[in-house]
């Protein structure tokens, strides 16, 4: 749980960081990987669902972001998913730093009408979201051909290169 809009910031910016190297790394051609016939939600709708995903977390906080973010259908153009999710994360990050104090994190609420948390929680929820699809995102890439970015540490490519360095 963030207790400090600074530590929220300073995180935020490094996994908003890594969800954008993992977003460049897509192709037009690669959002429409699935992960079965079974199950239709493809690369492309993950991108796009952390772009208007992240906001409505936010809002069930009450946070209000400046722009409309990933309004529409899942977008057929990998860039256009990139730059909605890039306004996201920059209206997430300047909406905490407006609207919300350090002593509002540690107030109690009831996100969604469901979780107790707190509203430092709330960060934390938005936090975990992204790291959750962004996990779900680098094996559909491998699935599509593409080679994702090491995230939390080397991804297999980067590995051997330092093997072999």
């Amino acid at each position: 749980m963030y207790t400090s809009i600074a530590s929220f910031l300073k995180d935020w910016a490094v996994e908003s960081a890594l969800t954008l190297a993992v977003l460049e790394r897509l192709t037009d051609a690669s959002l429409k990987q699935a992960v079965s016939h079974a199950q239709a939600r493809t690369l492309g709708d993950l991108g796009w669902h952390l772009t208007n995903g992240t906001p409505g977390i936010a809002g069930a906080a009450g946070l209000q972001l400046d722009g409309s973010h990933g309004a529409g259908p899942t977008p057929a153009n990998a860039a256009e998913i990139v730059e909605g999710y890039r306004r996201m994360s920059d209206a997430l990050a300047a909406g905490i730093e407006r609207q919300w104090t350090d002593g509002k994190l540690s107030e109690g609420l009831l996100l969604f009408g469901f979780m107790e948390t707190t509203y430092g929680g709330a960060l934390n929820t938005i936090v975990r979201h992204q790291i959750h699809h962004r996990g779900q995102m680098t094996i559909l890439m491998r699935q599509a051909g593409l080679v994702p970015p090491g995230v939390y540490g080397p991804n297999e490519e980067e590995s051997a290169a330092m093997r072999k360095a």
